[in-house]
């Protein structure tokens, strides 16, 4: 049966919304109080029974990857349409800020991926291919609008600096140097 000729369907409209409501569940769960959080706690947040919690997503493994590539997801999202709505160098900054907001969240799923089964590096490579597209494409466009001096930094860079003050443990507040350290980067890219 493997060449099996059966389009796959498109999930239910109904069934899309509890697995959106269940990530955004497990989110809110896993920030407030990590990824050991139980399972029906964040069933009955989301709204629906434990049985649809294990219909979507088999293993708090498969729960946690969801998760993670969600909030890839939703910062590519964010870049593209910063891009559209707001001036160049206000969409970087804004973008930057989410991107804070998206390393509180994968500090504490790493912690979890320390403990998956199987290989995590695809999970994590994709979700850097996403990431670094999304900062090329706004910092390319503060370029072109001459709010960046040309050739004065790979995008990558801005991510590896607010990383860096993440992983330097600057204390329980943390995402407000990283927050201040944005306004710092962006006044020395200036032309």
């Amino acid at each position: 049966m493997a060449n099996d000729p059966t389009p796959a369907r498109k999930p239910r409209a109904d069934a899309e919304r509890n697995r959106q409501r269940l990530i955004e569940a497990a989110r809110a769960a896993f920030s407030a109080g990590g990824t050991s959080v139980s399972l029906e706690e964040i069933a009955r947040s989301a709204g629906v029974g434990i049985g649809t919690l294990y219909r979507h997503f088999p293993t708090r493994d498969v729960l946690v990857a969801d998760v993670y590539r969600s909030e890839a997801a939703r910062l590519a999202d964010a870049a593209r349409a910063l891009a559209e709505s707001e001036p160049p160098l206000d969409a970087l900054r804004s973008w930057l800020l989410l991107f804070v907001d998206y390393l509180e969240t994968k500090l504490i799923l790493v912690e979890a991926f320390k403990s998956m089964v199987g290989d995590t590096s695809q999970l994590t490579a994709a979700s850097g291919d996403l990431l670094s597209s999304s900062v090329t494409l706004l910092v390319d466009r503060a370029i072109e609008s001459g709010d960046i001096a040309r050739g004065s930094i790979d995008p990558i860079d801005l991510l590896r600096a607010l990383a860096g003050v993440a992983m330097a443990g600057a204390g329980p507040n943390w995402h407000l140097a990283a927050k201040r350290m944005i306004d710092v980067l962006l006044a020395g890219l200036k032309p």
